[in-house]
């Protein structure tokens, strides 16, 4: 007896456990598929690169332009029949403009080991070479798919983002890029007369539509962040940490317009987090208020972003295409003429106008 349990210890001990051995296989199988498809989509990105790069070369110079595009009509005819339909004309006519819009081949190089050939299609039509640099490593960064890139460029990511930046100072505490003006939190379907706390119970509910929204970094930390101090409670709408950044980022919400006496309250919200939150080896907090209306020139007379404050405002229900493109359009074009008088105006004066218009006793 004590001699078969013997001989069945050691066959046990030898027997293989097939389970764990496929699924290791099929995890370097898996793994070298993808990379084998990374690398295959690259080098087509970059084919691509190096075909519209030589047409267009071909094809510059006086006489040569009148038949150009019959050139291109030919050449993709006889490509498509030798090579299949990645090189019909459309297709050719977009390599021809990815590498006239690109001509640095050192700035494809990294975008392609990322980004396929359908993301670069959708960053073609954007007129501003910023707003494709910055879509493009957005998607780049964030792994989004064509379809989110798309989103992000028709909800006009870029360009909210410049809005906010143009809040800041050379002196700023809030790192420029940091925030968008407006955000747009249409995804919650918050219906009208809606409350504080049911725009805060939204966004806890789809966090992650929040965060896509907000950009890459941030992460979700607390909500209704409890402070305590000489025995008065006071309640932060939400907590968020930035991992690139490293620092905690405060989130207050706010219904209609925007107050200065907001500004104290985030002051005290940022103050008590830098005293007893921040970690050793992060950076100051920085805060963002969030109004249905932003008050622009208010914000621009206070210079908050020097006391690391943000404010924009947020949109929980999108106009029409056309007309949403118009509204951000005219709120780009205002920051910047606030932005060019600003710049003319002597720093000294600038000082005397925000003591004028900030009272302390607005903080109450």
């Amino acid at each position: 007896m004590a001699k078969k349990k013997q001989e069945l210890a050691v066959q046990n001990k030898n027997q293989i456990d097939e389970t764990a051995l496929f699924k290791h296989v099929s995890i370097i199988i898996e793994n070298r598929k993808f990379r084998a498809q990374a690398q295959a989509n690259q080098e087509s990105v970059l084919m691509f690169w190096e075909i519209g790069k030589h047409i267009g070369s071909v094809l510059l110079g006086g006489e040569r332009a009148g038949y150009g595009k019959q050139i291109v009509v030919t050449l993709a005819q006889q490509l498509q029949e030798k090579y299949g339909s990645s090189f019909e004309y459309s297709n050719v006519t977009r390599m021809i403009k990815f590498a006239a819009r690109f001509s640095d081949f050192q700035i494809v190089v990294p975008l392609a080991q990322q980004l396929s050939w359908s993301h670069f299609i959708a960053l073609l039509p954007l007129k501003s070479d910023d707003a494709f640099m910055f879509y493009a490593q957005d998607a780049a960064t964030r792994c989004l798919g064509k379809r989110e890139l798309r989103r992000q460029i028709s909800r006009k990511a870029y360009e909210r983002r410049e809005i906010a930046n143009t809040q800041l100072t050379e002196v700023s505490a809030v790192p420029f890029n940091m925030f968008k003006d407006p955000y747009l939190l249409d995804v919650f379907g918050l219906k009208e007369n809606y409350l504080e706390a049911d725009l805060e119970k939204a966004v806890l509910a789809d966090i992650e539509a929040f965060i896509l929204e907000f950009g890459h970094g941030f992460t979700f930390a607390d909500r209704q962040k409890r402070m305590i101090m000489d025995g008065d409670d006071f309640t932060l709408d939400l907590l968020f940490y930035h991992r690139v950044l490293k620092r905690l980022v405060a989130i207050d919400l706010k219904l209609g317009k925007f107050k200065p006496s907001y500004m104290g309250q985030m002051r005290f919200y940022l103050k008590w987090l830098n005293r007893y939150e921040r970690q050793e080896g992060e950076n100051p907090p920085i805060g963002l208020i969030l109004c249905t209306e932003a008050s622009r020139g208010q914000i621009e007379l206070m210079e908050l972003d020097k006391e690391g404050i943000a404010v924009a405002e947020y949109w929980t229900q999108l106009p029409p295409k056309t007309e949403f493109g118009r509204k951000i359009s005219e709120i780009y074009e205002e920051a910047q003429e606030r932005l060019e008088r600003r710049k003319s105006l002597p720093s000294g004066d600038v000082q005397r106008e925000i003591d004028y218009f900030y009272d302390p006793k607005d903080e109450d």
